[in-house]
């Protein structure tokens, strides 16, 4: 509806404008009869409410895109910088304007001195406005003591608001974060990532539809059994088909946080300066350490890439490669830890079974004696 209003005054205005022109051009030097001149400007006027009407379209989805970068740039300047900024603004116009004043009677350019004035002294006093915003805005006492309250009391305001992305809510560990007390905040579920949670839900391959539905699960105990602050918000962006793009942009609007465990999208946020929180970093960074030389229980389960290697697993899902592991499959030793390797895809840990490292040091003891004899 707002659409086509928008349109209808677009039309409105090219008509009257075209009206306007074709009346200026025509000038008083014409001498058409009053039927010609009348039909001549009906003729413009409809072909530049026509014209308006064709390009309105185009021209509401520019002004749409340009005040939906002002706004998400807006949020990205801290409200020191903007009120200092206005405050400095609004100085070097009133010098601007006193000086205009007294040199707008200079000869042919005086009249242009205003506006010269007005640009650069309006730049100059945003830009020291920011770059002395402390000195500025401890003049007015109640403005920095506001800041710190609402520093204390939010910690940076919009940080608390933790948008969810499909992977993390699918994934499940989420609730058991949630559970253990170390998210806070709101957590935000975007309408199209429900929309999309449901299309999965209702798939016609068993292991996406399995997906879809623990994914709701998930948030349906989220949202029923934990003491979590959770909020949908239904807002979406037409002109935008990935749900990733949609979350980078809801986050930048926002102010928020995106909870994920997709690689891809932790990427794409950080390059667009939006703070993402990886479920898998967490996983690796709360993972026990592991230091060479360690023994540990496990079971080798498979056989590993390199001849002669085994592969087991801890209860964390980390992997160990044994060395010599291959001939113990199906077995549970104990090994010796000989390396970690942390990579970004998670954290790989090296051993050796326990009595070949007791054999190997009883071979070169062996060795040593026989050599001093």
């Amino acid at each position: 509806m707002i659409q086509r209003i928008c349109r209808f005054l677009i039309m409105l205005f090219a008509g009257v404008g075209s009206f306007t022109l074709c009346n200026a051009l025509m000038g008083p030097d014409v001498t058409w009869p009053t039927q010609v001149t009348w039909a001549v400007l009906a003729l413009g006027s409809i072909i530049g409410a026509l014209i308006g009407y064709a390009i309105a379209p185009w021209i509401i989805r520019q002004v749409v895109q340009f005040t939906s970068w002002i706004e998400v740039n807006l949020h990205k300047i801290p409200i020191q910088d903007v009120v200092s900024g206005a405050i400095g603004v609004i100085i070097g116009l009133i010098i601007a304007a006193l000086l205009g004043f007294s040199f707008s009677r200079v000869p042919i350019v005086g009249p242009f001195f205003p506006l010269v004035f007005s640009v650069i002294l309006g730049y100059l006093g945003w830009s020291v406005g920011v770059k002395n915003k402390d000195d500025i805005l401890a003049v007015f006492s109640a403005i920095p003591r506001l800041g710190k309250d609402k520093q204390l009391s939010t910690g940076s305001g919009s940080e608390c608001n933790k948008i969810l992305d499909t992977s993390v809510i699918i994934d499940g560990r989420i609730s058991d974060i949630c559970k253990s007390g170390f998210v806070d905040g709101t957590l935000i579920i975007p309408g199209f990532v429900l929309e999309e949670l449901r299309h999965i839900a209702d798939s016609s391959d068993l292991l996406k539809r399995n997906r879809g539905r623990r994914g709701l699960d998930i948030l349906n105990k989220i949202r029923k059994e934990l003491d979590v602050k959770v909020k949908i918000v239904e807002e979406d962006f037409p002109d935008i088909d990935e749900v990733d793009s949609k979350l980078v942009r809801l986050a930048q609007q926002m102010g928020g946080q995106i909870i994920t465990n997709d690689f891809n999208l932790n990427k794409v946020a950080q390059l667009q300066g939006v703070k993402v929180l990886n479920i898998n970093d967490l996983a690796n960074a709360v993972k026990p350490v592991v230091l060479p030389g360690e023994e540990m229980v496990v079971q080798i389960i498979k056989e590993g890439k390199e001849i002669g290697q085994g592969i087991g697993y801890l209860d964390d899902g980390t992997m160990i490669v044994i060395e010599n592991g291959k001939k113990l499959m199906g077995e549970t030793v104990k090994v010796v830890v000989t390396s970690v390797l942390q990579t970004s895809a998670g954290r790989m840990i090296f051993a050796k079974p326990k009595e070949e490292k007791r054999e190997s040091h009883g071979l070169e003891r062996w060795s040593k004696v026989n050599t001093n004899v």
